[in-house]
């Protein structure tokens, strides 16, 4: 069995995510890694900041919202992403139609238990078809807008009845994320900044018309499982299922479909794509890098087994969710974190002793970041102790 060392693993990371080569596109980036994280409306920005010399935040907007090339959409593990748009019919054959049937099974039975409604069925499927005659004839909706507009939207759910935290949330943004995960609506225009989340929900038919058809799910998660592997590869059937939201045997099945060969990780059996498990001549001349990642960068939340590239860090950079704060890379692994000071400067928190050129290449990445946020202020979601805390700097 071949074996893979984690140098190897890390070299393949450099190269195969653009960290030590440039990406090709916006729309690269996004094909290359199957999505893009998004949960974080500031996420997609940094992550291609650090992937694209000369990124600017117009690119993606234009990518987005202009040429339509690529979408938000709501698809594995039940997290937002950008995907392109000749991949969405993938991603909701593989992810999002099984995100889409738990939602709305969960929402027609909170509807009935809080009343809303002795029929869920009935009453969601009045709602969707208000939702979308709606759009149809207004063109894009906040949220808001919608309640406002449309009745049967009305209702509440407490999902923590008698508690002290928690209480009554509307149902009508449950009805919406069902919609958008079905792949009927999406979210068009956004009214906030780029570090904000506003979005006009639009149907899918009047902002990407020329989608292509549907795909069969087998051959969705055929192809995915193929592209994900080839850029985290080699990889355990653990992140396999984890990273798509799926069970084990989804993923076994669909690593026989790709003929995945396995490999030996550190102990731990892996699996490569065929043509993946020779050695590569390039992996062996990757130079020297640093990277500055945001939360919930694609390449921190790669895989599920993570110690080969993050180490003894873990505590520190992920929250007790498992969600990434913002990162900093050294030669493939994690070294720290970072975050902006109160006159909004990136500042970097080191975890250990990175050498003195990496330093160096560190603090004018932070200094190149800084001048490129030009006073933008971002907040993580999901802030990891490392951020919060006085670490060594």
């Amino acid at each position: 069995m071949r074996s893979f060392t984690d140098e190897e693993r890390r070299a393949r990371l450099a190269r195969r995510h653009f960290l030590s080569e440039p990406a090709p596109s916006v729309a690269g980036v996004a094909a290359g890694f199957v999505g893009l994280h998004a949960t974080d409306p500031a996420t997609p920005y940094l992550s291609l900041w650090a992937r694209l010399p000369g990124f600017s935040v117009d690119d993606l907007d234009t990518a987005v919202y202009r040429e339509r090339t690529v979408v938000k959409h709501l698809a594995m593990r039940r997290t937002l992403w950008m995907v392109t748009a000749e991949d969405l019919p993938l991603v909701q054959s593989a992810a999002s139609d099984r995100v889409a049937v738990t939602e709305h099974r969960r929402l027609v039975a909170d509807a009935q238990k809080a009343g809303v409604t002795a029929d869920g069925e009935a009453w969601f499927a009045a709602a969707a078809a208000a939702v979308l005659e709606h759009l149809t004839a207004h063109g894009p909706v906040s949220a808001r807008g919608l309640r406002e507009e449309l009745t049967e939207l009305a209702g509440s759910h407490d999902a923590t009845p008698g508690k002290r935290w928690g209480g009554p949330t509307p149902l009508a943004p449950r009805v919406l994320t069902v919609l958008g995960a079905r792949g009927d609506i999406v979210r068009g225009p956004n009214d906030g900044r780029w570090t904000a989340s506003r979005p006009r929900w639009t149907t899918m038919a009047e902002w990407l018309p020329t989608t292509p058809g549907p795909v069969s799910p087998e051959l969705a998660r055929a192809e995915l499982v193929r592209r994900w592997l080839s850029a985290f590869g080699p990889a355990t059937v653990a992140d396999v299922k984890w990273w798509f939201g799926q069970t084990l045997t989804w993923a076994r099945q669909a690593l026989g479909e790709v003929d995945a060969v396995a490999v030996d990780l550190a102990g731990s059996t892996g699996y490569a794509l065929p043509e993946d498990v020779e050695p590569e001549p390039a992996d062996a001349d990757v130079e020297p890098w640093c990277a500055l990642l945001p939360a919930l960068d694609v390449t921190t939340m790669g895989w599920l087994e993570r110690d080969w590239y993050v180490g003894a860090h873990r505590d520190q950079v992920f929250d007790r969710n498992g969600n990434a704060g913002p990162t900093v890379w050294v030669d493939g692994r994690v070294v720290g974190a970072w975050r902006q000071d109160d006159a909004g400067r990136v500042e970097l928190v080191l975890l250990e002793d990175v050498g003195r050129r990496a330093h160096r290449e560190l603090t004018a990445r932070a200094d190149q970041l800084t001048a490129w946020l030009d006073g933008v202020r971002v907040s993580p979601r999901f802030p990891s102790p490392a951020c919060r805390s006085d670490a060594r700097r």
